[in-house]
């Protein structure tokens, strides 16, 4: 039934599970999920295909949750939606054609500097600011940027687009969270289109991991409107540090 053998299946579920968690609190689900792909052996383009899959799922499902408790309107993130989609779609086209043993080497870099981020990454507030630049520039410039790497990789893409809205939009973290899940959406879905016709994604195991995703991400949606991020970052940064770490032994030690 699974690409993979039962018990590496159930690791990849939960580790969807608490990714949906994890990424609709904080971002930075694809930080488990990547690493738990690549530890079940899969290739470094089957688990950006296969990630990006589930990840659809869990973005779209706190956007739904987020736009219900009206954090959000996707209606008026259409024009931004449509700029992500096509940068995340040219990112994945990017990771396709770039040689897989270049990929294996370069993944697990970019994951420990993403954990890095997360970990010194200063306190924000749910306080608006003063807005940097004006929605137009924004829509050109930091939203392509960040879908590309999306596109590209991943991880961290959620908190990357977060960080945006509130250094250069002035919004809130709450808020700022609630508007980057359809920008993630729509760059997931970009991109997954992408790799979809490769033939690289691991339907079974990725429709598995989405429904775990679906569910982990409505808990940490509702969590995320009470209490914010705070209990997530340790969490969220040992374990994708430790995958990382482990992922990077492979490579050397192979």
């Amino acid at each position: 039934m699974f690409e993979v053998a039962t018990n590496l299946a159930v690791f990849l579920i939960c580790a969807g599970f608490l990714a949906g968690f994890v990424d609709s609190i904080a971002g930075g689900g694809g930080l488990i999920t990547v690493p738990a792909l690549l530890l079940a052996g899969a290739m470094p383009t089957e688990a950006l295909a296969t990630n990006k899959l589930q990840g659809t799922f869990g973005a779209g499902t706190a956007l739904v949750a987020y736009a219900r408790a009206g954090q959000v309107r996707p209606r008026e993130q259409l024009a931004m939606a449509a700029v992500s989609a096509l940068a995340g779609a040219a990112g994945a086209m990017v990771a396709h054609l770039m040689p897989a043993t270049v990929l294996r080497v370069v993944m697990p870099v970019i994951l420990v500097a993403v954990a890095v981020f997360f970990a010194v990454k200063p306190g924000l507030s749910d306080l608006d600011r003063v807005e940097r630049i004006k929605p137009a520039v924004f829509t050109f410039t930091a939203v392509p940027m960040i879908a590309a790497y999306d596109g590209f990789f991943g991880p961290g893409t959620g908190s990357f687009f977060m960080l945006a809205f509130v250094m250069l939009a002035g919004f809130g973290v709450l808020k700022a969270t609630a508007h980057t899940k359809m920008l993630n959406f729509a760059s997931n879905l970009g991109s997954l289109l992408v790799f979809a016709s490769t033939g690289a994604t691991w339907w079974a195991v990725g429709f598995a991991m989405a429904a775990a995703q679906v569910a982990g991400a409505a808990l940490g949606a509702r969590l995320a409107v009470r209490v914010g991020a705070r209990l997530i970052k340790p969490l969220l940064v040992v374990t994708s540090t430790g995958m990382a770490l482990r992922l990077i032994w492979q490579v050397w030690a192979g």
